[in-house]
């Protein structure tokens, strides 16, 4: 225990006075469950999926498949939290960064358990709101959102956004930390789909880890990359001008692009 205990102290997660361990300023910001936001899920995420994923990571890159699947809820439940935590910066910055002012209605695709609609109501309590998930994550965000006091401003619909229909009449369309999960002709095709159910004048807001051409920049974006990689088999970052070809060929006019939190931005486009 001792030589796990300095380790964290050697890392700045812990303090030792007079042999005497304590959580440091950090641990007990983001760790200690008492504020926001609480990395605790995020770390669960980790040890639970993500570190035995990477496990298998030469694997995937010798033979191209993709190593995790959720194999039960509470895996599902242990991902989806572990997601909301990582981008609950992302959410709020994006809430306080762009004007949702001139919108009425917003449609949030593989939103999770609607951690970024939650924002965005704290915000802007007359939006009405759709999250659209898969079945598995659908029931869980019900879970998390029945004690929201938005709740009856979020409707809940259950389906797959590559064949599914999806729900009509919205003015602004959020795909957030959900482009790295795809390869390029799978988002060109998402992009194509999502265009063809929407008005001219819709606005679409792409959040991720959008980076510079090279792929280096920002770090966070270079390094989580092979996460996505050993997610889905085919996931990866992407950069604003990658994304702004595909725009064109979806029948999307690029709009702006605006930081948000950490290595997290925005890309607005809107439909021609």
């Amino acid at each position: 225990m001792r030589i796990l205990v300095d380790a964290m102290v050697a890392l700045g997660f812990v303090e030792c006075q007079h042999c005497c361990y304590q959580n440091s300023a950090v641990a007990a910001a983001f760790l200690s469950g008492r504020s926001s936001p609480d990395l605790r899920p995020f770390l669960r995420f980790w040890n639970q999926i993500s570190y035995p994923a990477w496990q298998q990571f030469e694997t995937r890159l010798r033979i191209g498949q993709a190593t995790f699947e959720p194999a039960d809820e509470e895996q599902i439940k242990i991902f989806s939290e572990g997601v909301e935590a990582i981008t609950s910066g992302a959410a709020q910055a994006l809430a306080c960064t762009y004007d949702f002012g001139c919108h009425h209605q917003v449609l949030d695709l593989g939103g999770g358990t609607g951690s970024f609609l939650l924002a965005l109501l704290g915000q802007y309590p007359p939006l009405k709101t759709t999250l659209f998930e898969l079945p598995c994550v659908a029931r869980l965000a019900r879970q998390r959102l029945v004690t929201a006091s938005v709740v009856e401003q979020i409707t809940v619909v259950e389906g797959d956004f590559f064949h599914d229909p999806l729900p009509p009449d919205y003015d602004c369309v959020l795909l957030a930390h959900t482009v790295h999960m795809f390869s390029p002709e799978r988002n060109l095709k998402l992009l194509q789909r999502l265009r063809a159910s929407v008005s001219a004048g819709t606005r679409l807001l792409l959040v991720d880890f959008w980076t510079d051409t090279t792929h280096t920049h920002p770090p966070f974006a270079a390094l989580i990359a092979g996460e996505f990689l050993v997610a889905t088999g085919e996931g990866d970052v992407y950069s604003e001008e990658e994304v702004r070809a595909w725009l064109p060929q979806s029948d999307w006019r690029y709009v702006e692009h605006l930081p948000l939190s950490g290595p997290s931005s925005l890309i607005v486009a809107e439909a021609q």
